[in-house]
């Protein structure tokens, strides 16, 4: 596995990561013992990237991964994310960077971690309703207690991470990016560049999408969260198929599968991005890694950006609620 540096002055990391979040929930029925051997796979093949957060399964996730990496600890780099809250019901309840939040939350994760440091600690979303330097500061007073080594955030505006970057040095920024969520190209991904903070694109196979599995709402189980986003309803789904159809057809040519195609368009496009393709099977999971030995043409790179331009996708990311969480 080729390796990549996050951030200007940041930590070596595999150059694709693995997403744990649907090992616990989300995306349909979960399979502990093949997700525990998803990991194991990872860890095998030299993925050493984990991204895992409080929120996912309320706490679960972390518990998941810290089994499945036990006696290994020396060949993970381990994220997680807090900032998400929900109730014991595991209904959402909001945001929260509050400091005094922020150290309860990272003392919560370490113990379902097993773990005495986390190497890469992100706020999850911006709490809009305590000033950043107050977050980052705390955040910041756990790097000096050891408890963590970096700091990232996730789907953070740009003034918010100039605002940031100012209080502690920023390593990661974890925001969806993909062959068909692209707007972080205007400005966000220019200033991570600025700044010298890495890239971490989330969904980057479009939750899946981009893969070709999915061609009609029914494909997914009933639950599943994607039924609820836009671009996998109705109309939008159906408009987005062309983007798919898009990429099989490069895909094709290239003798590789759409998803190895849309995680080498990524990597290509910067040293500093390191993708976190989720996933809880070992199948795809060593097809995702494969994407490392696609080489795309600037010819090829020129094709796709011709053929899946920025605003090509229908449909929100996320519900209108949820989106109002993004890019604050």
């Amino acid at each position: 596995m080729n390796t990549r540096t996050l951030g200007k002055n940041g930590p070596q990391v595999s150059a694709l990561g693995l997403g744990c979040m649907g090992m616990s929930e989300f995306y349909g029925t979960t399979d502990e013992a093949e997700a525990i051997a998803t990991i194991h796979r990872a860890l095998d093949l030299g993925l050493n990237f984990l991204d895992t957060a409080d929120v996912y399964g309320c706490g679960k996730n972390e518990q998941l991964v810290s089994k499945a990496t036990k006696g290994r600890r020396n060949e993970i780099f381990l994220a997680t994310k807090f900032g998400n809250v929900r109730d014991e019901q595991a209904k959402w309840v909001g945001v929260n960077g509050h400091p005094k939040y922020v150290h309860s939350a990272c003392d919560a994760s370490l113990q379902r971690l097993g773990v005495d440091v986390i190497d890469l600690y992100y706020q999850h979303r911006v709490d809009p309703q305590i000033p950043i330097e107050d977050t980052v500061g705390a955040m910041s007073e756990l790097v000096r207690q050891g408890k963590v080594r970096f700091l990232g955030m996730s789907e953070a505006g740009s003034t918010t991470i100039r605002r940031a970057s100012k209080i502690h040095p920023i390593t990661a920024l974890q925001t969806e990016y993909s062959l068909w969520t692209r707007d972080v190209e205007k400005e966000i991904l220019p200033l991570c560049r600025e700044l010298g903070i890495g890239f971490v694109p989330y969904s980057p196979l479009g939750r899946g999408f981009l893969t070709g599995r999915f061609q009609q709402s029914e494909d997914l189980e009933p639950g599943d969260r994607r039924l609820q986003m836009p671009r996998f309803q109705g109309e939008n789904l159906r408009r987005n198929l062309v983007i798919v159809r898009r990429i099989e057809a490069v895909a094709k040519r290239k003798k590789c599968t759409p998803a190895q195609l849309a995680l080498a368009w990524l990597l290509a496009r910067g040293d500093d991005i390191v993708p976190i393709p989720g996933t809880k099977r070992r199948k795809y999971l060593e097809e995702n890694i494969e994407a490392v030995e696609v080489e795309l043409t600037p010819a090829e790179l020129r094709e796709i950006d011709e053929k899946l331009p920025v605003g090509i996708t229908a449909g929100d990311r996320y519900p209108a609620e949820a989106m109002k969480a993004v890019n604050r």
